[in-house]
């Protein structure tokens, strides 16, 4: 039967890696490799806090925080898992999970949520960026192990880049669905109010798209917990590596454990995560408040404006 192989055949592999190993590492390898210090900083002070507070505060601060976005039985839930795993001996490889993680989510906040505005004010933007987002989510995770170790080398700041690359694109994506969102009728009472794109992004969009964005952190987060355990094997620690570690000597015990490890942790960050997501003063405004916020900005009185709008 034929086939287009029986035309002629492209040595795809041998391309890409001519331009890796023959172009890129050579030429922008100590380029990539200042481009962890921050990252190397970043981790290296919160896996240091983390593992400087004592085990009962971090855990007393978690139960409250389990308490309030989610509930008496979350944060009971939260008190016992964070008790079982201090007894089964993971409590410092969790931290410095929970080290990565953070680390991880907060570079993800501070490129993707400017990078969704970009994207919900831009067409042209979101027509370059889309695709970008859609390659990112769509590589397998692994694959992201071989040109991060070429370009950054090994350790838990090229793992914490892998697990950036892999988490980044929901919080993106819902940045711009946020905004795009909101309501054109409010778009267009503070157009008419005078507002600046500056007011009416931080009074009246982010307020009224800040649940989405919220849904996007709460992905972002789940996700760069699944690809901080992968990073294990360039390097990184924590719960990832006794996984793997457990994996590779055949002990179903400690693999175990870490496994177990790993969905108390995800299971509590991602219930406090969706409580300040659904809490009440983060849900959204109203389109009289929002107007009201502009009213404010502008020095006028809103009352009989804002009655009728809403």
């Amino acid at each position: 039967m034929f086939s287009p192989a029986d035309i002629a055949t492209l040595p795809f592999d041998d391309w890409v890696n001519g331009f890796v190993r023959g172009w890129l590492v050579p030429n922008f390898r100590p380029a990539f490799r200042a481009a962890q210090v921050p990252i190397s900083a970043v981790l290296a002070w919160t896996e240091a806090f983390f593992l400087f507070v004592p085990m009962l505060v971090t855990t007393a601060a978690f139960a409250l925080a389990s308490w309030l976005t989610a509930g008496r039985a979350m944060a009971i839930f939260t008190l016992v898992g964070f008790a079982f795993i201090d007894m089964i001996g993971l409590w410092p490889q969790t931290m410095t999970t929970l080290a990565m993680i953070v680390t991880s989510v907060l570079f993800c906040a501070v490129v993707g949520i400017p990078t969704g505005i970009l994207a919900a004010r831009s067409d042209r933007a979101w027509a370059v960026i889309r695709p970008v987002l859609d390659v990112m989510q769509t590589i397998p995770s692994f694959v992201y192990l071989v040109p991060i170790v070429m370009l950054f080398g090994v350790g838990m700041a090229p793992g914490i880049i892998a697990t950036f690359i892999f988490a980044l694109p929901p919080i993106v994506r819902l940045t711009n669905l946020g905004i795009r969102n909101v309501r054109a009728d409010l778009i267009e009472a503070a157009e008419a109010f005078g507002s600046t794109r500056w007011q009416m992004l931080w009074d009246v969009q982010l307020p009224l798209a800040m649940r989405t964005i919220m849904a996007g952190l709460n992905q972002t987060l789940m996700l760069a917990l699944s690809m901080v355990v992968i990073a294990a094997l360039i390097g990184a620690g924590g719960l990832g590596l006794v996984v793997n570690t457990g994996l590779g000597r055949m002990d179903v015990g400690g693999a175990t454990a870490g496994g177990v490890g790993i969905v108390i942790l995800a299971i509590v960050l991602d219930r406090i995560t969706q409580g300040l997501a659904e809490r009440s003063d983060i849900r959204g405004i109203s389109l009289r408040q929002a107007l009201a916020n502009l009213f404010r900005l502008r020095g006028t009185a809103p009352a009989a404006e804002t009655q009728r709008a809403a």
